[in-house]
């Protein structure tokens, strides 16, 4: 035992010089960018896709709190171990602790000690604070454990407050329980009910230091007690240290879903208190993401947003099981994954769009783990995850967007996926009896009276079967293939072409009156568009911009309907407008979702040159190296990744049909290294904020005229280079051999 952890070391050492020879990329990660304004982003440390996000939270409440903490706020409350990145909703902050220099009553719910940002550093893997009552707070990460480091005032009396009672938003506390096992073991755990109505999480957590006391509070009465009561009370419990005349308190917390006896066996994580290595170590992690793209440019401002938007599309799905592959479900069920990991925060309704197809280049053998949590979803509850949260439905947006995902993953032909297990659960959510599916296929569209949301859910659900049709081809069934395609028409039954808006309809077939195509609403009861209104969802056909265009009257008609999309007044109508439609640019917006894809279809339909200057333009004002950098909600990844195609120069703006839309790369130079272990260089003459527009592309060294690359054709590798040029090139990619796939099949 002795020889094999004097290898491990040695290994660990030599990884260490290596690293510090490497490029050190993680410079350039800023975890602040988004923590401002409602990009709902935390600065805390994590490791890639980890199950602890160790973070302060502000002890504020509220939209923009969804992370738990907001650079606006001058106050810390507690450092929890789990948080959302970017999402629209609150919940986690799980595991939440805070050191103190005295006890504190437990009448205080959120106990905030003001702090400075310039007392404040966050970066790859590490965030540090010295906060005003004079403890400096430390802290990194490896997959299950957050390790602490603690420095205290000399001669003061050291606590460290486990808040178990802590709770944001919609979370609220069922039960908790804290023990302790020895003078530098406490285990427990706390249930909660709130976004994910049913949510465990145990932990383990160990000291340096031998623990003077452990005092338990009753959170109800606020009294502290003596003798734990075993008929489920809620508890938080405050560390007692004695003076440690000036050494460091380290601690380390590890999390487990099972139980507090396999959150103890994670603790084996860290062996030992060496933090700075731990810290590198997780620096480490970050530095072999960002070298999967490696990039060349002068402009030190688009390195920062670039490598930060690479780390944030590595913040979600996130570890949900033990290193063994086991995972207590919300159903309380201990199950195992058959093999890898399980994983959950699947924001399947924004992720869809961008990330989840960037997963399959960057992410190849994780991304197979993502994919198989996805349907121990579906066989554990009958369908797939529309918004997993800790295993639990939270039925959070429309569609079912999962089927998106595995779409591509199968028409990809990724290995170690199970093709007929994902046919059949992608049938089941086609089929299923909630979310409105049954009268939506009832009446070949989801009608007003029948439903909420009902534009947008008939727009995504025929973008959903139109996948499920892709499928049903590649295995030879052509029946289900006939039956989806119809079904994936479903729009063109809410498309006026009077107004040239989609547009709600009754049951009757009737037209939703008064129609304002600038109006947008959160009542679910009236609003017939879900974060959004008629002028961003009238253009979500991803699958036939063709068709659509053809609806209009063609494609000259088409391209004035876009054209106007970015020129029109920026006024959202409605008092209860949703606060997502943000980063505007005409209707165009760009802080939501379903906006991602429009820029890029005027590649579809002739004009890749106004494509190049909408990208080009959204980049430059809608990303920034600021904690306020992002346009709108950072959404788990998703509004990077859109900058991450976006700056490399294309874009899945079909997710699921294999093609990668040219738009307006932004380096010099960029290196993408490639799941079959090629590298494609993508390169950019004459390359400056002025030029642009595309002049040419070649695809090594021979004259390309296509507007996109294929999947296929990217991972061969090679050098794909782009000339560049201040005025636009109307002539190339016009042809419509040219264009990407703009019609059903």
């Amino acid at each position: 035992m002795v020889n094999k952890l004097k290898k491990v070391s040695i290994l660990f050492a030599l990884a260490l010089s290596s690293y510090a020879q490497a490029q050190n990329l993680t410079k350039y990660i800023d975890p602040m960018i988004g923590t401002g304004g409602h990009g709902h982003t935390y600065p805390g440390a994590t490791v890639p896709f980890g199950m602890v996000q160790l973070s302060p939270d502000n002890g504020d409440e509220g939209w923009d709190w969804c992370s738990g903490y907001n650079y606006s706020s001058p106050a810390i409350a507690g450092f929890s171990h789990m948080h959302l990145s970017g999402t629209g909703c609150g919940d986690w902050t799980d595991i939440s602790v805070m050191p103190h220099t005295s006890l504190i009553a437990d009448s205080f719910r959120f106990f905030k000690v003001p702090f400075d940002h310039k007392n404040e550093q966050a970066s790859a893997g590490f965030y540090s604070v010295a906060m005003n009552n004079g403890v400096k707070v430390s802290l990194t990460t490896t997959e299950r454990v957050g390790f602490h480091k603690y420095e205290f005032p000399k001669g003061s009396t050291p606590f460290v407050r486990f808040q178990l009672n802590y709770m944001i938003n919609w979370d609220s506390t069922v039960k908790t329980r804290i023990l302790l096992l020895n003078d530098s073991t406490v285990v427990g755990y706390r249930y909660s009910y709130g976004w994910a109505n049913v949510e465990r999480v145990y932990f383990a957590a160990r000291v340096n230091r031998s623990i003077k006391n452990l005092h338990i509070f009753e959170c109800r009465t606020h009294g502290e007690i003596k003798q734990i009561d075993e008929t489920g009370k809620d508890y938080n419990g405050e560390l007692e240290f004695t003076d440690l005349n000036g050494q460091p308190l380290m601690m380390k917390v590890a999390l487990s879903s099972v139980s507090y006896d396999k959150a103890l066996e994670a603790l084996r994580e860290i062996k030992g208190w060496d933090f700075e290595a731990y810290k590198k170590k997780a620096e480490m992690m970050w530095e072999h993401e960002l070298e999967k793209t490696v990039v060349k440019t002068n402009d030190e401002h688009l390195k920062r947003i670039f490598y930060t938007a690479v780390y944030h599309t590595c913040l979600a799905p996130v570890l949900y099981s033990d290193a063994d592959g086991y995972y207590k479900n919300a159903k309380d069920n201990v199950r195992r994954m058959r093999k890898g990991q399980r994983y959950t925060v699947f924001s399947l309704w924004d992720t869809f769009r961008g990330l989840n197809p960037l997963f399959t280049l960057t992410q190849p053998t994780r991304n197979i783990d993502i994919l198989n949590s996805m349907l121990a979803f579906y066989e554990e509850n009958g369908l797939l995850p529309v918004w997993d949260l800790s295993t639990f439905e939270t039925n959070c947006m429309s569609g079912y967007h999962a089927v998106p995902v595995l779409a591509d993953a199968v028409l990809k032909d990724t290995k170690g996926l199970d093709a007929n297990l994902v046919f059949e659960a992608m049938l089941a959510s086609a089929n299923q009896k909630e979310r409105g599916t049954q009268d939506y296929i009832k009446y070949g569209y989801l009608p007003s009276d029948k439903g909420s949301f009902s534009v947008t859910l008939t727009v995504e659900y025929a973008y959903d079967d139109w996948c499920i049709a892709q499928v049903a081809k590649k295995l030879g069934k052509m029946d289900l293939y006939a039956t989806f395609m119809k079904r994936a028409d479903s729009w063109k039954q809410l498309f006026d072409a009077k107004t040239g808006f989609m547009r709600g309809k009754k049951a009757n077939g009737t037209w939703v009156t008064p129609f304002d195509p600038y109006f947008a609403s959160t009542d679910w009861r009236t609003s017939n568009y879900e974060e959004g209104n008629a002028w961003q969802y009238t253009f979500f056909v991803p699958h036939d911009i063709q068709g659509l265009a053809n609806a209009f009257g063609g494609n000259d008609a088409f391209l004035l309907k876009l054209d106007s999309l970015f020129s029109v007044n920026s006024n959202i109508k409605g008092e209860s407008a949703p606060p997502d439609m943000s980063g505007l640019i005409g209707q165009y917006a760009h802080g939501n979702e379903p906006s991602h894809h429009i820029a890029y279809m005027y590649n579809f339909v002739g004009q890749p040159w106004k494509t190049q200057e909408r990208v080009r333009n959204i980049i430059e004002t809608m990303y920034h190296d600021q904690p306020e950098g992002y346009a709108g909600n950072e959404d788990c990844g998703q509004m990077s990744a859109w900058a991450v195609w976006s700056m490399m120069g294309f874009f899945p703006a079909n997710p699921a049909n294999g093609e990668y839309v040219f738009g307006s790369p932004v380096f010099d130079d960029l290196s993408l290294k490639l799941p079959s272990g090629k590298t494609m260089q993508i390169k950019t003459k004459n390359n400056s904020k002025a030029n642009m527009y595309i002049q040419g592309i070649t695809l090594n060294g021979k004259p390309y005229s296509k507007t996109y690359i294929s999947h296929a054709d990217l991972l061969k590798g090679g050098v794909l280079e782009f000339t560049m040029g201040d005025k636009p090139n109307k002539k190339w990619g016009i042809e419509t051999n040219n264009w990407p796939s703009t019609a059903l099949k």
